[in-house]
């Protein structure tokens, strides 16, 4: 298959280091809210990558649900492949892609489990077939089959109706996210890219420009 041919022209728009907030959480938030303008599904859609015991990088897509003054917070089984992955190395990287404004952001940072009350806090507000999941699904391990799931799930909604209360797993909760570095990127024309790079400070950020 020859992708040579495949080319975009980008001039959304411009990144510059007079017009950036010197606080990346708030450069973040304002493209994010430009951003959710669009009518895209999953706009909370981020890829975490994580490094193996056996030295690899392995990235999925998950959803931000929460973004503080320092931390960017999903929710995983903390048995799952990414849960192990972070238990034995922190450290991890945050990517968005937004290609309907040409836009990039890159995080590096480490990672650390949330306080069991807020994780709770969560899981309560969930739907209860997603609770459900989260409770019987041993993510990441091996399973028969597809139906095998499906079995485990029905036979645990047969014996508990959408009133019962559930308990959280404990295997279950929040990763917050504690960012060391950012990577904004604007597309431009000619492949001539902004990116502004912001590095973590004793007191406050670093913006750096990157050649593309």
């Amino acid at each position: 298959m020859n992708l040579h041919d495949i080319r975009k022209d980008y001039s959304w728009g411009a990144l510059e280091e007079d017009k950036v907030n010197a606080d990346p959480f708030k450069q973040f938030t304002i493209w994010f809210e430009q951003y959710t303008t669009f009518e895209v599904p999953d706009n909370t859609a981020m890829v975490v990558s994580t490094i193996g015991s056996d030295g690899f990088p392995r990235s999925r897509v998950v959803l931000l649900k929460e973004l503080t003054a320092d931390a960017f917070i999903f929710y995983t089984n903390y048995h799952s492949q990414k849960g192990k992955a972070i238990a034995a190395n922190d450290a991890v990287s945050l990517l968005f892609f937004w290609p309907e404004m040409e836009r990039q952001i890159r995080v590096v940072g480490r990672a650390k489990k949330i306080t069991e009350e807020k994780s709770a806090a969560y899981f309560n507000k969930r739907p209860f077939e997603s609770r459900v999941s989260a409770i019987i699904s041993p993510q990441s391990e091996v399973v028969p089959n597809r139906n095998h799931l499906e079995e485990t799930y029905f036979k645990f909604l047969q014996a508990h109706d959408e009133d019962t209360p559930l308990e959280k797993p404990p295997y279950w909760g929040g990763i917050a996210v504690y960012p060391q570095e950012f990577e904004f990127w604007q597309g431009r024309v000619s492949r001539l890219h902004d990116r502004l790079r912001y590095s973590k400070k004793t007191e406050g950020w670093q913006i750096e420009r990157l050649a593309p």
